[in-house]
């Protein structure tokens, strides 16, 4: 089950439709991206903190906030570059960061709504700073790429965990899944 990140961006880039178009708009705005990454940062965290187990795993009393805030600025922007044209850099840096999550506990249940804060967020910013509504929507597409990663390493992270676990194979497992789901 494990995933080959340059071949699942590109599924994702398919699946949400970002078109070279968007990408030409988002490199235009990448210094806009850089300038907004703070006060998106700051939304993005404000939320989370309002969160007690959340709260919990980001002040781990390590400076594990600090460096998450620096993460998150460097990620903003990078939606806006691509890196390398949203490629295999690209790629492998969006599985890093879904891994990250993964190891210190910030599930779904939290990226999710928070991404959704992002979302809103910048829409009001982009609003008031006079950008495009094709900017808004490509920046959304980006989004929801980056967010299929994060909820993807959980799979694969789970999987891998369950079939290291009981030597079950691939297809036993998809079975099973499939079984238990009919269920509920």
């Amino acid at each position: 089950m494990a995933l080959e990140p340059h071949a699942f961006l590109s599924m994702l880039i398919k699946r949400a439709g970002l078109t070279d178009e968007d990408k030409i708009l988002l490199k235009a705005q990448a210094e806009w991206g850089l300038q907004a990454a703070p006060d998106m940062a700051d939304h993005f965290y404000a939320y989370l903190g309002r969160d007690e187990e959340m709260s919990g795993i980001l002040n781990d009393g390590n400076g594990r906030a600090h460096r998450l805030r620096e993460t998150f600025v460097d990620w903003f922007y990078e939606m806006f570059t691509g890196i390398d044209d949203w490629s295999s850099a690209y790629a492998e840096r969006r599985w890093k960061i879904g891994l990250v999550h993964v190891r210190i506990g910030i599930g779904p249940q939290h990226v999710v709504p928070a991404m959704a804060t992002v979302v809103h967020e910048v829409g009001k910013r982009l609003k008031r700073d006079g950008k495009s509504e094709e900017l808004k929507d490509a920046l959304g597409r980006i989004c929801m790429i980056d967010l299929a990663f994060i909820e993807q390493a959980y799979i694969e992270v789970s999987s891998a965990a369950v079939l290291q676990e009981t030597g079950w194979s691939e297809g036993l497992f998809r079975r099973l899944i499939a079984t238990g789901a009919k269920t509920m």
